[in-house]
Parts: structure tokens; sequence; C-alpha cells
């Protein structure tokens, strides 16, 4: 008997084990079974009820309750006829044209610009009009509801990419072949343009670009500040490296002195030089040999003439041989003068103070012109010299404090234009 109580105690253990075992094997693949449902990228039925997606958004709607139909405005389409033609009060658009006067008039609106309607789902009624003014804002215009108008910025992702490349035409022709954008030339030769002029430059220099690249929803839209950039020509290499610090935010060489000087290489962009200054040239109007004191710069129609340094206007008028012209006091040696503008820029008239870069007028052929160009023309003391022979005084140099932090962004820039390649074309990633 007692032998039997044993066994049947050994069985009942055994039993007790095996029971055990199988409960926490059923446990486990049940919860492994479960892992594997909820795992992301598992094709399931059950994951796809139990895995829901993140919500997508645009201009601040869920478009999981809105729609989105986009436009773009016609010649003399305005406001008040894009939503009253789906059905919305004039009221309503009374008081939304009101409101917007607080924030962005809707007589700001353009043809050719994008805009979005916004309505929910399901119905047919218009919820917002969305403009966009340019590729960083957009205007909401809220139908629905009490009628308001706001102003946005989209998000913006800012990648750091750099491009290198050499000469074969000219420098505009060339990066725009590569499909570098607008903005990205006009930077380049913001930063360089106290040193290197743009208007000599010939097959074989080269260029080098480290720069911001500013995306929305992974689309490019615009430049954002150039880091670095590098121009070889004649053998010579120039550097600008963008630093900002408490007392100057631009562009310094390597050994951490200003590229901005007092004066810029010439007034305008993208331009050639069609005529020096010479004490003897043939003109092409009057047909006799006479003395040219000045630097002819020829462009396109309209395109914008700078102040070459801060000054004050003395003179903006018309004479038979000027056409419409400028003189510009910069400081008791130094004043300049553009000639031949087709119009002067808003603002511009004797007493009126510019700066450097600011826009005096625009390129036109009044006067004694055959075509458009500027004539530039530079004094000193009183005489008009060769403004390209002139040694012009130098800028301040950096204070010495700030050394430290500059040559720590240096050292980290020029390792980087170094390895951009410019024996062909590039448009890398550093």
């Amino acid at each position: 008997m007692a032998l039997y109580f044993e066994l049947n105690k050994t069985l009942k253990v055994r039993k007790l084990v095996f029971g055990l075992f199988v409960t926490g094997a059923i446990a486990f693949l049940t919860w492994a079974y479960g892992f594997e449902t909820l795992s992301p990228g598992k094709n399931s039925s059950d994951s796809s009820e139990l895995v829901k997606s993140e919500p997508q958004f645009a201009y601040g709607y869920n478009l999981d309750s809105f729609e989105l139909d986009r436009f773009e405005l016609k010649p003399n389409e305005v406001l008040g006829d894009i939503l009253a033609a789906r059905g919305v009060r004039y009221s309503t658009i009374d008081a939304l044209a009101r409101e917007a006067e607080k924030t962005f008039s809707v007589r700001h609106l353009r043809s050719g610009k994008p805009y979005v309607l916004v309505r929910r789902k399901g119905s047919g009624n218009v919820d917002c009009f969305v403009y966009e003014p340019n590729a960083y804002q957009y205007v909401l215009f809220n139908v629905y509801g009490s009628p308001t108008v706001e102003i946005y910025r989209h998000e913006i992702e800012k990648c750091v990419e750099s491009s290198g490349g050499t000469i074969t035409t000219s420098l505009w022709l060339t990066m725009a072949n590569l499909g570098h954008p607008r903005d990205l030339i006009v930077r380049m030769e913001d930063a360089l343009a106290w040193s290197v002029s743009f208007h000599h430059v010939q097959s074989g220099d080269a260029y080098k670009l480290i720069y911001e690249h500013d995306y929305i929803d992974g689309v490019p839209v615009g430049v954002g500040k150039l880091l670095g950039a590098s121009f070889e020509t004649g053998g010579r290499e120039t550097f600008a490296i963008y630093f900002d610090s408490e007392n100057y935010a631009g562009y310094y060489d390597e050994e951490g002195r200003p590229m901005k000087r007092a004066f810029l290489k010439a007034p305008v962009r993208y331009s050639r030089i069609s005529s020096r200054y010479s004490l003897r040239r043939f003109h092409p109007v009057q047909k006799r040999y006479k003395g040219h004191f000045g630097t002819d710069y020829a462009a396109d129609y309209g395109t914008p003439i700078m102040a070459v340094a801060d000054g004050k206007i003395t003179k903006a008028s018309y004479t038979n041989g000027n056409g419409n012209y400028v003189k510009i006091r910069h400081d008791g040696t130094y004043e300049t003068q553009y000639l031949h503008m087709s119009k002067f820029a808003s603002g511009i008239k004797p007493g009126a103070v510019v700066k450097q870069g600011e826009i005096i007028g625009y390129v036109g052929a009044t006067g004694l012109a055959t075509g458009p160009h500027v004539c530039f023309r530079f004094w000193k003391n009183g005489r008009q010299v060769d403004h390209l022979k002139e040694n012009l005084p130098p800028p301040e140099p950096m204070p010495e404090e700030n050394m430290p932090a500059f040559e720590l962004v240096r050292d980290a820039i020029l390792p980087q234009l170094e390895m951009i390649p410019v024996d062909i074309a590039t448009a890398t990633k550093p």
C-alpha cells in the first residue's frame, strides 16, 4: 500500500510538471504570435487594425477630414470671384477682405501664384482659401466661422550642400547650365565681389561653394547662407568664409580679414565691360575721338544698378549726354556717377542717403548711348579717375578677441572646400 501511494504521488507530480510545461509553452507561443502580429511591417489583417498610421496634415488641416483643390491665379482673377463662384456669401467675402487689410491685403494677390481651396470631405463648401505668395509663406483666409486672415511659414529643412565647377563660357552660363539657383550665384558674387572681378572671368577659372539648401516636404525651394566659397583665376585662389560675431556678420578671408571693402568692384551684376576708361576713345555716337572718363558695363535693359558704397545723393537728373544719371558723394574724397539709366529707383533724389548695394536705378540707353549699359564714373578729389586702378582704403580688421572663434569655423570650412572636385561640375552633399 505504501508503494501504491508513493507511485501515485510520483505520477501526480509528473502530471503537474507536464501540465506546467504545456501551459508555459502555450503561453509562450501565444506571446510570440501576438508579438509577430503587432510587429511593424507584417502583412496581417489583424495588424492593420491594431497599428494605425499617423494622420497627414497640410496647412494645419487633417487630410483624413479635409480635401485640397489646387489652382493657379489667372490674370485679373480676384478672391471675390473665386469664392462667390463656389457659393460663399458676398457678406462673408466682404468681411474677409476687410479683415485681410490688417495682415495681407487681397490687393497683393498676384496672377501665376498658387492657391488652394480647403473643403471638408463630403461637403462642397469652402472652409479656407490658402494663398502662397512665395515658397516660404502661406496665407490662410478662413471662410468657415468668423472670417480671419493669418500668415504662416512652412517648416523648413536646411541641408548643407556643396558644388564645384570649371568655367567653360561665362560664370553665369556655367552655373545656370548646372542647374544652380539664381540666388546661389548672387550669394557667391556678394561674398567675393570686393576681391574678384567677375567681369574678367575666363575659361578654366574654377569655383567651389558650401551652402545651405532649403527644403519643404523634400522639395528644394531656395538657398540659405553661403557658408564658404573659393574662386580661382589667374593662378590665384580667393576664399570667403561666413562668420557671425557680435560686431559683424559677413565674410572673411582665410586670415580673418573682412571681404567687404569700402567700394564694390562694379555697380551691376551679370554684365561685361564694353568700354574702359581712356584718355582718347572714338565716340560711337559723336563719331570723333575724345576722352572717355568712365567704365561702361553692358547689361540688359532693366538690370538693377547699385550704389557701390554708402553715401548721399547729390544729383539725380537728366542731360542730353548723360541721360538719366545719379551722382553720389561718399566722403570728402570720393564720388561716383551712374549714367544712361532707363529710370531711377523709388526714393532716389538729391539728399537721399543710400547704402552699399542699394538699387538706385535701372540700366537703359538714355542720352548719348547706342545700347543698354551704365557708364560708371569714379571721382577722386574732384577729378575723374580709373576706378579699376585705384588703391582703395582697406576695411577694418577683425578684433583679436574674435579670432579663436573664427579659426574654429575656418578650420572646418577650408578642408571641405579643398575636397570639392572642379574638373567636372558637381552638386553633392559634403
